[in-house]
């Protein structure tokens, strides 16, 4: 959703640039057809003259625009050309912008490029523009318009990778169902084979349905869009749904999954999103754990917020990764992260149903020492009590 709304916004800027330049060539064609009837002989044109309408038209451009004389001196420019560093003082100070500009002042064709102009400040990154720049009058004046597309290129590379990954992630249980399927095809007389393989094509399309899943819910959710129907979810009750739906993963590694913390408390939002995302980090606690370990899930007030904790005994995160654990498809170590049969997609989940909460999801690891991961929430009511299992407490009555 934020790619298309950012392509549409990048798609509706050209549309607008490019309006304007016709607009502008409209004013010059007038005024160049109304010239054989003036008396006013070319040299006593004045040389930062632009023709009657121009400037009203480039105040309410959203591009970058500059009108450069035949001396190439800036006659005018926006806020945003001299914000962006394309302008300083009366000169263009784009070497790129300026070799355009007179190659249309020579042949007085439209051109258009896109550049890179770097940050003129320290510390800033440079910017993509696309470019267009037109011929303004006989006079030699030029208008230039430039567009920011960085945003849009990073949307871009977003969407590429994102695309590559989901192929890569798709690829790899596709082809091991058929490779299996082959197999048992030619195992056929034996019964044993056929049952193992059967049992791998299990697991496999498993994982390819987590897969599909997780991709529908991070659609659903990453879309800012408001949730349909939140109400009081009872702690506790999130909790243990998570734990169970989790628990035949635990078994199998022989790690406890133990409930703690503050009884009783109450966020609002919606149930199966946040026993989502619990599901995430106690997946991911129990997939990164050793066997013979446990994994704590504890809850407790925190002013007008509720914090759920799910602490591990595992390999730790490095502290150079902690900051991108949330990007999708990001794996700390991808060898291993295939090997426990993840989707890539679970913490993303989580902080995007955090955000979707008014809420939030912090880290916390030492490598060799274990991850805490903690997700805080708004309570119910506005403010974090312990209710009984009984209670139907208002929100009014809650935040009493």
């Amino acid at each position: 959703m934020d790619e298309l709304t950012a392509s549409l916004a990048v798609l509706a800027g050209f549309v607008l640039a490019g309006f304007a330049v016709g607009v502008l060539t409209m004013l010059v064609v007038r005024q160049n057809a109304a010239r054989p009837r003036m008396l006013t002989p070319v040299d006593d044109i004045e040389p930062g003259a632009m023709p009657a309408g121009v400037a009203s038209v480039l105040a309410v451009l959203p591009s970058s625009a500059v009108v450069l004389d035949r001396e190439d001196r800036v006659l005018r420019a926006s806020s945003a050309a001299r914000a962006f560093g394309l302008v300083k003082g009366d000169r263009l100070v784009a070497p790129e912008l300026l070799a355009l500009a007179r190659k249309v002042r020579r042949d007085g064709e439209i051109r258009e490029s896109e550049i890179e102009v770097p940050g003129h400040k320290f510390g800033q990154d440079a910017t993509n523009f696309a470019v267009r720049v037109a011929p303004l009058g006989s006079y030699g004046q030029v208008l230039v318009l430039a567009e920011d597309q960085t945003e849009y290129h990073r949307v871009e590379a977003v969407r590429r990778d994102f695309v590559a990954n989901v192929s890569h992630e798709l690829k790899t249980p596709v082809g091991a169902l058929s490779l299996l399927a082959e197999t048992i095809q030619d195992a056929a007389d034996d019964p044993e084979a056929v049952t193992r393989f059967a049992g791998r094509m299990q697991h496999e399309a498993a994982r390819l349905t987590y897969l599909v899943q997780d991709l529908i819910t991070l659609s659903r959710i990453q879309g800012a869009e408001p949730i349909p129907t939140p109400g009081p979810v009872p702690v506790d009750e999130a909790v243990h749904d998570a734990i169970d739906r989790c628990n035949t993963t635990a078994v199998s590694k022989d790690i406890a999954l133990v409930a703690g913390g503050t009884e009783g408390l109450q966020v609002w939002g919606d149930e199966e999103l946040l026993v989502t995302a619990l599901r995430n980090l106690i997946d991911n606690a129990v997939a990164y754990s050793p066997e013979h370990t446990r994994v704590v899930i504890s809850a407790r007030p925190a002013g007008d917020s509720v914090e759920i904790s799910v602490s591990d005994q595992g390999i730790g995160i490095p502290e150079s990764a902690q900051e991108r654990i949330f990007e999708r498809f990001f794996r700390v170590d991808a060898a291993r992260s295939r090997a426990t049969g993840g989707t890539g997609l679970g913490l993303a989940i989580v902080k995007h149903v955090a955000a979707a909460h008014n809420g939030a999801v912090t880290v916390w690891s030492k490598e060799g020492s274990g991850s805490t991961f903690t997700l805080r929430l708004p309570a119910f009511g506005g403010l974090a009590v312990s209710v009984s299992p009984s209670s139907t407490a208002t929100p009014m009555e809650a935040a009493q």
